[in-house]
């Protein structure tokens, strides 16, 4: 098939007039895999290593080990929704909210209407992704900016949730369900083996099928990905449906951690899932992402908060922490980006 334009930066997937080639298609995937920056891991090292030494002795232990991970399987799930979108060249602020909002709904699902355990893991999940295709048609169809849209559906969407409980977190629920959030089978903690499977699925739809790979030319040139027959607007549908359906995905994960539908969970969860994304080497402005980054990154603000609260860092001073991590990560994609138009 003969190529419109190869874009200059080193990630960005090469646009086609028709269906990728096999050539295309390989080296999507190759730069999908590898999109994280070896900054990422040496952050990581280097975060470890100094708060080793500033929370010394209890930083470097096997349940402060376990205590990040399962901290982080929340957030983990949250980014790699928002790595799509993000790819797709995107935004989306309302995660938080949805996380709160889904597991509310979940947790009123089984003890409201007495449904059965799996349906309320089913309400927690499908409630999620509802809003995010209600995200995502407003976006692509009604031409509104995806800030605006999700800005929109932060508020409208914990605002349900605090009405749904009148303020008051929900709690109980069944055994099965609660052992997702506190269970530790080999004597890993549950959500962790939770984060790492979706993950791996996650891993492989980004770099081994047509969504992923769509996801990531719409957000390199959306011009040329109509040119070669997406369907963009149903995309864009799919893609905030995804983010919203993993938004509550890890609301089903933090209700069965703490037993309950807590309507205030997940706030400001947004601005560190974007963090942990473009931390982990998702250009910020589309066309390029990584899962495995994504979970590096949440790593990275998962030790940076574990590490502050063992130290005793005032709540106040990890915001800030976390707002310039943001900041800095968005500079770095913009050098790189510019590097990559150089050449």
């Amino acid at each position: 098939m003969p190529i419109l334009s190869i874009p200059k930066e080193p990630f960005g997937p090469a646009v086609m007039t028709a269906a990728p080639s096999a050539a295309t298609r390989w080296r999507v995937r190759l730069t999908s895999a590898t999109a994280f920056r070896i900054e990422s891991l040496l952050a990581l090292a280097v975060m470890t290593a100094v708060m080793t030494v500033a929370a010394w002795p209890y930083f470097l232990t096997v349940s402060n080990a376990l205590n990040i991970l399962l901290a982080t399987s929340t957030l983990g799930v949250i980014a790699i929704g928002m790595t799509f979108v993000i790819s797709s060249a995107g935004i989306d602020l309302s995660v938080g909210s949805l996380m709160a909002f889904s597991g509310v709904v979940g947790c009123l699902a089984v003890n409201n209407l007495d449904a059965p355990w799996p349906v309320g893991i089913l309400a927690c999940v499908i409630a999620g992704a509802l809003a995010g295709a209600v995200n995502g048609s407003l976006i692509a169809r009604a031409a509104i900016p995806a800030f605006i849209v999700t800005l929109g559906m932060l508020g409208v969407a914990r605002g349900v949730a605090l009405v749904l409980t009148k303020g008051v977190p929900v709690y109980g629920l069944p055994d099965p369900i609660v052992y997702l959030g506190q269970g530790r089978p080999w004597g890993i903690p549950a959500p962790v083996i939770l984060l790492l499977a979706t993950a791996l699925i996650a891993h492989v739809v980004l770099i081994h099928t047509r969504f992923g790979l769509y996801a990531q030319v719409i957000g390199d040139n959306e011009g040329a990905a109509r040119a070669m027959g997406v369907r963009v607007e149903r995309m864009k549908v799919l893609i905030y449906a995804l983010s919203g359906g993993l938004a509550g995905f890890a609301g089903l994960i933090f209700a069965a951690r703490v037993n309950a539908g807590d309507p205030t969970a997940g706030s400001s969860y947004e601005l560190t899932a974007v963090t942990a994304t473009i931390v982990g080497g998702t250009n910020l402005f589309g066309g390029r992402g990584s899962i495995l980054g994504t979970v590096i990154g949440a790593l990275i603000m998962g030790v940076l908060q574990n590490g502050l609260n063992l130290i005793g860092v005032s709540s106040y001073y990890q915001q800030i922490a976390i707002g310039a991590v943001l900041v800095f990560a968005v500079w770095l994609n913009r050098l790189n980006r510019s590097e990559g138009r150089r050449r």
